[in-house]
């Protein structure tokens, strides 16, 4: 697996893998608007974002086909240290085999060679477990929990963190 800059016509093929729901926020925490999630979703909301302090990649498969996609932002402008994932997700057909880990451990190394940060954060719902499971894998730790409005109900957040 190997990342590249995430490309306009990347997002298609990722908001196909939002496939419920459910899924949908667990996967954006209710930034990409509704389900089904329209195929420039990606695109419309990263135009949005300083591309400053916003990297969005996208990994590909040994066979180039798009396999995974995250953001990497800088949680503080001031902080150049500490960088943040989001949006992390693999194709369904890849999930359950170790793909989550790899996009993790090569955005880390990404961070880490090309960004030069010390640490990262990220958030996970507590309903979704095999999220949670993959960070840990990867050597993300729990470091708190905080609460995030979903949909009229009150869901619970999981910070993680890794030092690099």
């Amino acid at each position: 697996m190997t990342l590249r800059a995430y490309q306009e016509q990347d997002s298609e093929i990722i908001a196909s893998w939002v496939q419920d729901e459910k899924t949908l926020y667990q996967w954006s925490a209710d930034r990409l608007g509704v389900f089904p999630l329209p195929p420039q979703a990606l695109n419309q909301h990263y135009k949005g974002c300083d591309s400053s302090s916003f990297i969005p990649l996208t990994a590909l498969d040994d066979e180039q086909n798009v396999a995974g996609h995250l953001f990497i932002r800088y949680p503080d402008e001031h902080d150049r240290t500490t960088v943040r994932f989001g949006f992390v997700i693999v194709a369904p057909s890849l999930r359950q085999k170790g793909n989550g880990k790899k996009l993790l451990l090569c955005a880390l190394d990404y961070a880490k060679t090309q960004l030069k940060a010390q640490r990262v954060t990220l958030g996970v719902f507590e309903n979704n477990e095999k999220a949670y499971h993959c960070y840990a894998s990867a050597g993300f730790e729990k470091t708190g929990t905080y609460t995030v409005p979903i949909k009229g109900q009150e869901w619970q957040c999981i910070e993680m963190s890794r030092a690099i």
